[in-house]
């Protein structure tokens, strides 16, 4: 966590993570790419997510009434046809579909279930707000043991438009009945942070790989290196 007490912040009354990237690894595909096709696995990993990423963006801006929009998932193949071609890779059907499924079973973080867990002792609601789509979402947070711990579960799908677009931060003031600086957005992509800091979250950047900060003008409430620094902002009750 950086230098600026966390208890000098008005405790958050909820908590909201992104998913891809936060909960989940979107890098873990590497493994299995580089199974599938030697030599490619770190690229292809990397080229999708920027991909798919860049796609988001581009159906978002070039259409304000979502006619350019297409679901999360649609999108993520796409960006996997582009990351292989990249690498000058013409997969075989099977093979393309081995690893565009294991987007579903992405490697959650170790201290996930730890910390979820800790929010729900200390009486703080947590949920995701993600980019996914609603069957995507279902699937990766049944698969990491998470579903019962997480609630509510939105996706931008409801607006069609994806972050950092305010209708798609407004999910989560709408859902949880709170103004959005009582809500913590936890986001472990710098843009997603500075995009909901805009909006008007208290944020929390996880910057897991000591990237330099986004150089907008606009910083994160809080920067950490683990989704363990959510727990600073909600101390824990004193002992009897």
């Amino acid at each position: 966590m950086d230098e600026r007490p966390a208890r000098a912040l008005p405790v958050p009354k909820a908590v909201l993570f992104d998913a891809y990237g936060t909960l989940f690894d979107v890098y873990s595909v590497a493994l299995l790419a580089e199974q599938l096709y030697p030599g490619h696995g770190e690229r292809i990993a990397r080229g999708w997510r920027d991909k798919q990423i860049e796609y988001t963006r581009l159906v978002t801006m070039s259409g304000g009434d979502g006619r350019h929009y297409r679901p999360f998932w649609e999108l993520t193949r796409a960006a996997l046809h582009y990351a292989l071609r990249l690498e000058g890779l013409q997969p075989a059907a099977a093979d393309f579909d081995r690893l565009l499924n294991q987007y579903h079973h992405l490697s959650a973080f170790p201290e996930n279930r730890e910390v979820l867990q800790a929010l729900r002792a200390r009486g703080v609601r947590a949920g995701v707000l993600s980019n996914g789509d609603p069957a995507m979402l279902a699937v990766a947070v049944k698969s990491a043991g998470m579903a019962e711990l997480l609630d509510p579960v939105l996706s931008v799908d409801a607006v069609r438009r994806y972050k950092t677009d305010p209708a798609a931060y407004a999910l989560g003031p709408q859902a949880l009945g709170l103004a959005a600086r009582e809500i913590l957005f936890v986001s472990s992509n710098g843009w997603d942070a500075v995009g909901a800091t805009w909006y008007g979250y208290t944020t929390l950047w996880v910057n897991r790989a000591g990237a330099p900060p986004e150089q907008l003008g606009t910083e994160p409430t809080r920067t950490g290196r683990s989704l363990r620094d959510v727990l600073d902002f909600f101390p824990a009750a004193a002992p009897p």
